[in-house]
């Protein structure tokens, strides 16, 4: 079955290419693909809470936007589902760097239908999140009885993104 690409051919932070040709048209990108994130800030954004945790990342790396979604639904579903609407979860990253992909024929003959690297500049197919070392991807705002599950809920996060990533908690002075 063909799809997505794994996500570690994309997690480590180059230089973007920009393509600069003669003709100024195919120069840039002609359509961005639609961002999956749905939401950044779910919970109740009214109140005021004692605590704040946070998914921050231990080294450079690009995140795809359907691992963020994925990771956001997965801690909306555990703190709502233990925590009713007692948190704020907030997704602190962006996907705004453009993935493209060069793809190519395999087989019998694909020589002589493709041409192979000569226009590489690749067809658009995902966002990324450019993260850096020590940035906060994901905070739970909490109250102190809490805590635990919306560590639990972080701790779900982890595998379903490329890199190392630690949990900081912090009391909200008033």
């Amino acid at each position: 079955m063909v799809g997505l690409r794994k996500g570690h051919c994309y997690s480590k932070v180059k230089r973007p290419y920009t393509r600069k040709s003669k003709v100024k048209s195919k120069s840039f990108i002609k359509t961005i693909p639609q961002n999956k994130i749905v939401r950044y800030f779910m919970g109740d954004i009214t109140k005021k809470f004692d605590y704040v945790l946070d998914l921050i990342s231990k080294n450079d790396m690009q995140i795809r936007h359907n691992a963020l979604e994925s990771c956001r639904m997965i801690v909306n579903r555990h703190l709502h589902k233990y925590m009713g609407m007692n948190y704020l979860l907030v997704l602190k990253v962006y996907p705004h760097h453009i993935l493209r992909e060069n793809k190519m024929l395999a087989g019998a003959g694909a020589d002589r239908m493709q041409k192979g690297m000569q226009q590489a500049f690749g067809r658009p197919i995902g966002l990324a999140a450019r993260v850096k070392k020590g940035q906060t991807i994901f905070s739970v705002y909490t109250n102190k009885e809490n805590i635990s599950y919306a560590k639990t809920a972080l701790d779900k996060a982890r595998p379903r993104m490329p890199g190392q990533f630690s949990i900081n908690i912090e009391e909200i002075n008033n």
